[in-house]
Order: C-alpha cells, then sequence, then structure tokens
C-alpha cells in the first residue's frame, strides 16, 4: 500500500524559508498561475457577496431566534456557509447540483442510453452535464420548498404556500433560491476553466470555511471554563483526523500489470515488455457515501418534526415528538444509523464504479496482464477481491468520520460547536486537489511545490 507519491523535478531551497512559503512564492510570482489564483479568490469574494442577499419578506430577527433554538436547522445550516439561516438566495448552495451528479453517475451503467454518451469522449460528456444541469432545476425547487414548509412550521418564516395570496409571494421565493443555485453552479464552473481547482468542489468550501468561525466564536463566548477547555481538546482532536484524513485519501494498493507488446523491425519479430500498475484507493467513494447516509437520516427527524407540528390529535403528536427525540442528530440512533448506513453506500458506490470501468476487459484488450493471474474473469474476480479488503478500511474510516461529531461532542462538552465532520473531510479533500493543480503548473517550469 503507498502513501502519497513523489515527483523528479529538481529542488530548490531558498535559504531560511520553509518550502512551503517559498512554493507560494514562486507560485505567485508567475503571471498565469497568479491570474488563476485571483480569478478563484474574486469568485469566491462573488459567492459570499450572494449568499448575504436575502430572499424577499424575511424578518431576520425571527429567522435567527428559530435557528437558534433547533438543532435540526442548525445541522442543516453547516454546508451553506449561514446562507441558510440567513435565508439568501443562496441558501441551497450547490447542493442541488452535487445530487443530480450522484444520481447520473449512478444511472449511467443502469441506462444504456447514457452509458453510450459516457463513451462517446468530450461530446458525450458535455451532453451528460446538460442532462445534470436540467435535473438539478427541479431539484432545487422540491428542496427550496421543503426547506420553505420547514422553516415555516417551526416559526422562522410565514406566508409560504399556493393558497390565497401566499402562490406569488412563494414562487418569487422559489425562483430566486433556484437562481441563486445556478447561478454557483455557473461560478463553480467558470473557477474549473478559468481558475484553480474545481470550481463547485471550491464553492462547497468556501461555504463551510466561511462558517467556521461564527461555530468557534459561538463556542467561545457561551462556554465556560471548561467548555474553553473543551474547545482546546476539540482543536487536538481535528489537527489529528486531519492527519488521518489525508493519509486514507491519499493510500492506494497498487496492483502490478505487465504488458506484451510485438513489434517488427528489419523483418525480425520483436517482443517487449512494459510495467506499470492499476492504483486502487483505500477510499474510493470519497464523500458520496457520507452525504447519502446524512440525507437519509436527518428526513426522520425532519418527517416527525413536521408531523408533531401540525397533528391536531394527541396521542399522534406525542409520538412524533418521541421519535423525533429518538431520531434526533443529538441521539445515538442517529449516529449508529449513520455509521452502518456509510459503511454500507461506501462498498455499493465503489462497486458501481468499479463495474462501469471494466477494468479486467481493458486490460485484456491492451494486451496487459496481472502476473500470475489469468486474464479475462479470473482477473475481474482478482481486482474484485482486493477492492473488496481494501474497501473495508475505507468503509470503517467513513463510517469513523461520520459519527466524529457525536464522539468530539461526547469528549470535549462543547455542545455549542457543531461540527460536521463530512465538511472537514470536503475541506481537506479540495485543498490536497487544488495543492495538486498548482503543484502541476509549477511542475511545467521546473519549480518546486507544495506536495513533492
Amino acid at each position: 500500500m503507498a502513501f502519497g507519491g513523489s515527483t523528479t523535478a529538481p529542488r530548490r531551497e531558498a535559504a531560511g524559508r520553509p518550502r512551503l512559503l517559498q512554493a507560494g512564492v514562486e507560485a505567485f510570482a508567475q503571471a498565469d498561475v497568479r491570474a488563476k489564483i485571483l480569478f478563484t479568490l474574486a469568485m469566491l469574494l462573488v459567492f459570499r457577496f450572494v449568499a448575504h442577499i436575502p430572499v424577499p419578506g424575511v424578518d431576520r430577527d425571527q429567522l435567527q431566534a428559530t435557528f437558534d433554538q433547533n438543532a435540526v436547522l442548525g445541522f442543516l445550516n453547516i454546508f451553506s456557509g449561514g446562507a441558510l439561516q440567513n435565508l439568501s438566495v443562496a441558501a441551497l448552495g450547490v447542493y442541488p447540483y452535487i445530487t443530480a451528479t450522484i444520481v447520473m453517475q449512478l444511472a449511467t451503467p443502469l441506462i444504456p442510453r447514457l452509458q453510450s454518451l459516457a463513451q462517446e469522449g468530450e461530446a458525450g460528456r458535455q451532453q451528460v452535464q446538460r442532462y445534470t444541469h436540467y435535473m438539478t432545476v427541479p431539484l432545487a425547487v422540491f428542496q427550496g420548498y421543503a426547506q420553505l414548509i420547514l422553516i415555516q412550521q417551526l416559526g422562522g418564516i410565514s406566508n409560504v404556500g399556493f393558497t390565497g395570496g401566499n402562490a406569488l409571494p412563494t414562487i418569487a421565493t422559489l425562483f430566486s433560491m433556484v437562481a441563486g443555485t445556478m447561478f454557483l453552479v455557473w461560478l463553480g464552473e467558470l473557477i474549473s476553466e478559468q481558475g484553480i481547482g474545481n470550481g463547485v468542489s471550491i464553492i462547497i468550501l468556501g461555504g463551510i470555511v466561511a462558517g467556521i468561525p461564527g461555530l468557534i466564536g459561538r463556542g467561545v463566548l457561551t462556554g465556560t471554563g471548561t467548555a474553553v477547555g473543551g474547545l482546546l481538546l476539540l482543536t487536538i482532536i481535528a489537527i489529528a483526523v486531519v492527519a488521518l484524513i489525508v493519509l486514507f485519501q491519499e493510500a492506494q494498493r497498487r496492483i502490478p500489470v505487465q504488458y506484451a507488446r510485438s513489434s517488427f523491425r528489419g523483418g525480425r519479430l520483436y517482443r517487449q515488455q512494459g510495467q506499470s500498475h492499476i492504483p486502487l484507493r483505500v477510499n474510493s467513494a470519497g464523500m458520496i457515501p457520507l452525504i447519502f447516509a446524512t440525507s437519509i437520516m436527518i428526513f426522520p427527524p425532519i418527517f416527525f418534526q413536521f408531523v408533531g407540528q401540525t397533528a391536531d390529535v394527541g396521542w399522534i403528536s406525542d409520538t412524533a415528538s418521541f421519535l423525533e427525540g429518538l431520531f434526533s442528530p443529538t441521539g445515538l440512533l442517529y449516529w449508529g444509523g449513520t455509521f452502518v448506513l456509510v459503511v454500507g453506500f461506501t462498498f455499493f458506490y465503489t462497486m458501481v464504479v468499479f463495474s462501469n470501468q471494466n477494468l479486467a476487459e481493458n486490460l485484456q484488450r491492451q494486451g496487459g496482464f496481472i502476473p500470475g493471474i489469468r486474464p479475462g474473469r479470473p482477473t475481474q474476480e482478482y481486482i474484485t477481491r482486493v477492492l473488496v479488503r481494501i474497501t473495508w478500511g475505507g468503509a470503517l474510516f467513513l463510517g469513523f468520520i461520520a459519527v466524529l461529531p457525536f464522539l468530539a461532542t461526547s469528549l470535549t462538552n462543547v455542545q455549542a460547536l457543531q461540527i460536521s465532520a463530512t465538511g472537514l473531510l470536503i475541506v481537506v479533500g479540495v485543498v490536497i486537489d487544488t495543492m495538486r493543480q498548482i503543484e502541476a503548473q509549477m511542475m511545467m517550469r521546473n519549480y518546486e511545490g507544495f506536495i513533492s
């Protein structure tokens, strides 16, 4: 199992200056790299500006009080970088687009039309991307209306619905939220084309990082001396978890592959052999199992909360309130279910992606083989066995990341901090990916980068 990699680019040490700082100075000194970095930062500023534009007719004080009193809304607010708490036009973030992307990824191997498009090169991928954009709009409408109804039931807003005189304000609010989501998707694609890193991931990163100071501030200002001590312990835990995330994100199992090639030179047949490897990542699923599991486990408390608020029959309301507490994001049942779902979804998504790659068939077509393993079906079975074994490590790692907020809160007793380990995983992953892209830019100019 290999962790990370190495490069052969020449190294240059600057006297008295750390290597990371030196790499940053050299990156910023290049005009084209500097332009990409500045463009990315400018788009993030635009995103944060949009995140503070509220939809029409919102009472900010009433909305703030509702969020302060409800843990479920606070949990949903984490990924929006506070945009949901402000009920801004960017309250949905880019998550309807992420959901549409995941659905398209899972549907591609199941629908022949999408499968053929995925194999048509760049034109096919653009068509699939267009379908993803189309799917994002109804998902954003559904998610936006559901959030508005939930916030209204909790007393944060009013006049939501399509009866009486509420139809036009509701449509205007939904239109604003959907337009905000599509604008952020457009910003993300601009960053991918003209900036540094994956644009949509950068937008998500900006939202998560923007919410961290407020969470820490509430933890310090509302806490006692014990809470402040817990905050220090929490910082130590966060640093250790970041190191663990980097370790598992970079971990690979490299399966050796040999290629036999034949060529005619001077009327004679020559056989040549080349060596390579198949890198199987320990965490091939990334953050997707966490998103799936969180989306499923957050539904029961929202549903029971909605039933408890609207039911006119006493025993139904009492039962819904009991079940809401049972599945609360602060309860053991919620986190236990999240752990099990994350492990299950990790295996499911990894196997779906692996089966779509057809590694054994592609190897045989290219004249490659794994030493000691026959081509064809035996190769497929061997790779599957190896993938299942290493995926156990990735699944348990993601399960641990999923329940980390519960464990951290239990150890530190800092209740005011709603830490999202999923957000931490996203932050670390996006930072590593962005640094690698800057690294690639620097390697083209024989400079030492951030990671090498």
